[in-house]
């Protein structure tokens, strides 16, 4: 585990682990000549496919395997774990115990809020259309949002994060970043009054809805496995489905995805995650987001992320490579991470985000009597 990234800005973190298809592409390349690797080291889903049918249940193993790893109950305790987990937190302090020193950092500059939204506005639930956040997050979110520009960046579609959360000033970025929509009424933030809307993969929307109804039906064999469509990309949630049928519903989600090299199979936190193959995540909406703010460029911007599963990852590493602001990691458990500092639940993250509007409130008072 790497444990000695830097804290605040700066450093450079390794991102591996976080792409599940990645990791399986790169490490099956050495398999094949040179005439199949394409653009530095992915090829076609149609092509790879091909040359693993006779190691098919091997590729299958490998992804049940990362399913395990996904899950809590799955990690292996170390031999020393509070040596090991001091050793984390060492590098990831709480962000709530070190607080003074990240304002102390944003001294001078636009603070910015970027939050996932299950597991880190809401707890992780087994039904995911139940995963509401209380009335005492929203208000603080709400609050915040006053204080500083701030957007939910969800792998859930825009449409039901926004049913969530039901607060018309935020930005919202769903599908991992390919639906971003603006405030309803415009942000004082942002000139004009004219909503921020970006869909860089609506020429996919056909293929994702082929994709869903093909793994509603081929998955209803399995007791527990929900298959949610979230418009840009398709999830098949496996939280409620028993380990011995882990296999089975991995062959289940190989045997559609693999008539779409269009499209690629990413993991989150006990969720399989089909998505269009171009160039884009959290990250990129992070950065898309700045630009559309006026921050493009700039110096005297503070970006603050804040997210628990790998897929934040992507927004994490933008941070530490642009040397702005920082990424906070929402989890109990010592992980490899690009994220600055940590909390460990929602109701930590709830505690923080106050802290930031009690601190920026009389800021605001003294800057309006000058």
């Amino acid at each position: 585990m790497g444990m000695t990234k830097q804290n605040v800005a700066g450093g450079s973190g390794d991102n591996s682990g976080i792409n599940v298809m990645s990791d399986l592409y790169t490490a099956s390349l050495s398999m094949y000549p040179a005439s199949l690797q394409k653009g530095g080291g992915y090829i076609k889903v149609s092509q790879l496919l091909k040359h693993l049918e006779v190691n098919s249940a091997q590729r299958i193993s490998s992804w049940v395997d990362s399913m395990k790893a996904s899950s809590p109950t799955h990690v292996k305790s170390p031999p020393s774990l509070t040596e090991d987990n001091n050793s984390w937190m060492l590098h990831h302090p709480s962000a709530l115990d070190m607080f003074e020193q990240i304002i102390g950092a944003s001294q001078g500059k636009q603070i910015v809020m970027f939050l996932d939204y299950d597991g880190t506005l809401s707890p992780i639930v087994d039904d995911p259309d139940r995963a509401f956040m209380s009335n005492k997050m929203r208000t603080t979110v709400r609050k915040l949002a006053r204080c500083f520009p701030t957007a939910i960046v969800s792998g859930r579609c825009r449409d039901k994060v926004y049913s969530f959360v039901r607060l018309g000033e935020l930005y919202y970025a769903g599908s991992h970043g390919m639906d971003i929509k603006g405030p309803a009424k415009g942000s004082k933030y942002k000139k004009g009054d004219q909503a921020v809307l970006f869909q860089p993969a609506s020429e996919f929307l056909p293929m994702i809805d082929e994709v869903y109804k093909e793994l509603v039906e081929r998955t209803k064999s399995t007791l527990g496995a929900k298959v949610e469509n979230n418009k840009f990309c398709v999830s098949v949630h496996f939280r409620c489905v028993d380990e011995k049928e882990w296999t089975e519903l991995a062959q289940q989600v190989k045997s559609v995805i693999k008539g779409y090299p269009k499209l690629r199979l990413t993991q989150g936190r006990k969720v399989l995650e089909i998505r269009p193959t171009i160039k884009w995540d959290k990250g990129k909406a992070l950065e898309f987001l700045l630009e559309s703010l006026g921050f493009a460029n700039c110096t005297n911007v503070f970006p603050v992320y804040i997210g628990d599963d790998r897929t934040d990852e992507d927004a994490f590493k933008i941070l530490r490579d642009r040397g702005q602001g920082f990424g906070i990691l929402v989890s109990k458990i010592p992980k490899d991470t690009n994220a600055s500092y940590s909390l460990q639940e929602p109701e930590e993250v709830m505690s923080f985000l106050q802290r930031l509007v009690e601190w920026k409130r009389p800021n605001l008072c003294r800057q309006q009597k000058v």
